[in-house]
């Protein structure tokens, strides 16, 4: 069974982290319009090379999709359709959610509402 502990902030590092949907999606699975997210750190040095120490670096505000709800119940009984997948690289709201830690890894859940934009990649 996956300890849930309430983590700290999150810190970045200089490694680029690689999302895992697999084991933390079978053992998260979020409720109504909440979506689980793997923050991407961000940036430990400057382009001219200065490095940012820990107390002044933004906290994250771009991550990755893990596991999404089924959506919100409206109104009328109907399930509200959620705009974003597992997968997704997503923008959210700079304060929003609540951060945890599973399996020693750094997750956010979020509202659907929260997510800003999905970033497209593509060149």
């Amino acid at each position: 069974m996956a300890t849930v502990t309430r983590a700290k902030p999150v810190r970045a590092s200089k490694a680029k982290s690689t999302a895992v949907a697999g084991p933390i999606t079978k053992k998260l699975r979020p409720l109504g319009d909440r979506v689980v997210v793997q923050p991407i750190p961000g940036e430990a040095m400057t382009k001219s090379g200065i490095v940012i120490p820990d107390t002044v670096k933004e906290k994250p505000q771009e991550g990755t999709v893990l596991a999404v709800g089924p959506g919100r119940i409206l109104d009328d009984g109907r399930r509200e359709q959620i705009d974003v997948k597992e997968g997704d690289k997503v923008l959210y709201a700079k304060y929003a959610g609540t951060e945890f830690k599973v399996d020693e890894q750094d997750l956010l859940i979020i509202s659907h509402k929260d997510i800003l934009a999905v970033v497209d990649r593509r060149p």
